[in-house]
This record gives C-alpha cells, sequence and structure tokens, in this order.
C-alpha cells in the first residue's frame, strides 16, 4: 500500500498533512528517509513517523461498557458515540457491532473487521445475546412461557423463542427510575433474557407487549463473548487473541 495511506490509517494525520510531512524528510522506511508518499510499503515495513515507531494493525477489536446517553454510531455532528469512547485507537475505521439504544448499557464490540461483524449480526447465524432487565411490575411464569414460545407484537412483529429467566422480585420508588419518573412506587423484576435476534427496541416491545416497562437494560454476552466485569460505564479494553479467535468461528 502507499506510505501515505499506511499513515492514515493508523490515525498518524490526514492525508493531505503527512504527504507535505513525508515530502519534509519527517518519515522513515526500514531506516531510510523516504521523500515519495507514494512509496510502497507493507505491515512488516518498519516505519517511523516523526521520530515515532508506527506499527500497522488491519484489524482492531475493542470491548467497551456502553454507558446510558452515548449513542452506537461511528461519528455524529452533536452527538458523543461510542467510537469517541475509544482514545487509543489507531485506526479511523472503527464502528460499533450493531447498535444498544442510547439509554442501554453493557457489551458492546467496536472494531473494523466487516466480515466478522456481519457473521455476528447476521440473522442466519443467530447469534445468542443475553440482557439483565429491569422491569416494572411481577414477571410471572406465564410470561416466561410466552417468551419461549415466540411472542407476536402487536405490530405483527414475530420473535424468535427467547429464555427468560426471573431473577428477583423488588420495591421501587420513582426517585430511583430515571426514565419513568411518572411512576409511583411499586413492584419490579430483575430478569435475564436471552434472544437469537436484535429487532429495533426489541426486548422493551416483548415485555411492552405482556404489560410491563423496561425501566434498565444492559447487555451482558454477544455469542461466546461476555462483559468484562472489571470494566466501568464508558470503559474499554482490546480483545484477546482467544476471544477474537471465538468471534470468528461463529
Amino acid at each position: 500500500m502507499r506510505l501515505d495511506k499506511y499513515l492514515s490509517d493508523m490515525g498518524a494525520g490526514t492525508r493531505s498533512e503527512l504527504k507535505k510531512d513525508i515530502k519534509s524528510g519527517l518519515v522513515t522506511v526500514d531506516g531510510i528517509t523516504v521523500r515519495d508518499p507514494g512509496t510502497q510499503v507493507t505491515p512488516d515495513s518498519l516505519i517511523t513517523y516523526r521520530g515515532e515507531a508506527v506499527g500497522y494493525e488491519e484489524y482492531s477489536y475493542y470491548m467497551l461498557n456502553k454507558p446510558a446517553g452515548v449513542i452506537s454510531a461511528s461519528e455524529d455532528l452533536h452527538e458523543t458515540t461510542v467510537v469517541d469512547l475509544i482514545t487509543d485507537q489507531k485506526r479511523k475505521d472503527l464502528f460499533p457491532v450493531g447498535r444498544l439504544d442510547r439509554d442501554t448499557e453493557g457489551l458492546l464490540i467496536i472494531t473494523n473487521d466487516g466480515e466478522m461483524a456481519h457473521r455476528l449480526l447476521s440473522p442466519r447465524h443467530h447469534v445468542d445475546k443475553t440482557y439483565y432487565a429491569r422491569v416494572t411490575g411481577i414477571v410471572t411464569a406465564d410470561t416466561v412461557e410466552a417468551f419461549a414460545s415466540g411472542l407476536v407484537l402487536p405490530d405483527g412483529l414475530e420473535c424468535l423463542p427467547a429464555d427468560l429467566k426471573i431473577l428477583g422480585i423488588s420495591n421501587v420508588s420513582a426517585e430511583d427510575i430515571s426514565n419513568s419518573d411518572s411512576l409511583s412506587s411499586q413492584k419490579y423484576t430483575d430478569t435475564e433474557v436471552r434472544i437469537r435476534e436484535g429487532k429495533f427496541h426489541q426486548i422493551k416491545r416483548m415485555f411492552l407487549a405482556t404489560g410491563h416497562e423496561v425501566i434498565y437494560l444492559k447487555r451482558l454476552s454477544m455469542g461466546p463473548l461476555t462483559l468484562d466485569p472489571s470494566l466501568e460505564p464508558g470503559e474499554y479494553r482490546r480483545l484477546t487473541s482467544d476471544e477474537i479467535k471465538e468471534l470468528k468461528s461463529i
């Protein structure tokens, strides 16, 4: 690939800026100063820019614990995106694998590997996604059975069978519910839901169809990948080689 593209891919600067710097002698390739931005290099080339080594990384993989209030997008002129949170990124072509609603937290994969993302999101692969959901009211065995049978929502959406597990029932007050201030003190149920698809607002719509409002939602896992419990909302880390291998095996 071209030298200026190599450096641009690694986030060293814009192509126009890099061309000027290369022509000014600020870049070396395998120990030799190069002034032609079109010089052909490979990922194995030893390249320095302004005295700093610039290693090439074809694909990047991150696990992010998405916080509420951040949108699942690569870029936005007005909003903070999940990609904005990856502060040590080299590549400029990162994107989230799928999306989580603005108010939903939890596991989100950030990468530039389009092939892997396609497999994880493809309906024919039915990659499991597990969520923790706190909902209003008392979830009963009838709702568990309805989820397992495959709900048909009021708008006609036919949901695949989903696994719903009741974790516990408690009281919650309006002060504890950030997105439902109109609710008075009432019962709520903590649940765990596993779905094999990812329609728009699907879990919220499924619960609403059974008489419950989701007041908190967090994704815990996607396929073989489970959210690292050490990551606070907004924190991230690179995926390990074993985690990447498992995701690519789907």
